[in-house]
């Protein structure tokens, strides 16, 4: 059973930093993709950030040169860090594998875990 629990978001002011940190189970090891993902009121769900089991990176336009995706032991456990926050960024953070690196998009099927918050005020 496949399972993602999110964690290290909170309320940050503008131009602050956070590391999201992801503890993912259950995944093959042809699920060689994983990704950040954003939902915030109002908006679809989208990618933000991916990395494959290469450590090749892929980001949306709106977070470059502000958020770096990384992995330890593997890619099933990414971390993002995220820094230079802009209110723009305030949504519910969550982790997932990934199709590919482009464009970034979930594994058809993915089921969502809770997320972590983030928060940007200015």
């Amino acid at each position: 059973q496949v399972q993602q629990v999110e964690s290290g978001g909170g309320s940050v002011q503008a131009g602050g930093s956070l590391r999201l940190s992801c503890a993912a189970s259950g995944y093959t090891a042809s699920d060689s993709c994983m990704a950040w993902f954003r939902q915030s009121p109002g908006k679809e769900r989208e990618g933000v950030a991916a990395i494959d089991k290469y450590g090749s990176t892929n980001y949306a336009d709106s977070v470059k040169g502000r958020f770096i995706i990384s992995s330890d032991n593997g890619v099933n456990n990414p971390f993002l860090q995220m820094n230079n926050l802009k209110r723009e960024d305030t949504a519910m953070y969550y982790c997932a594998a990934c199709y590919g690196l482009f464009p970034i998009l979930p594994l058809p099927g993915n089921v969502w875990g809770q997320g972590t918050q983030v928060t940007v005020s200015s």
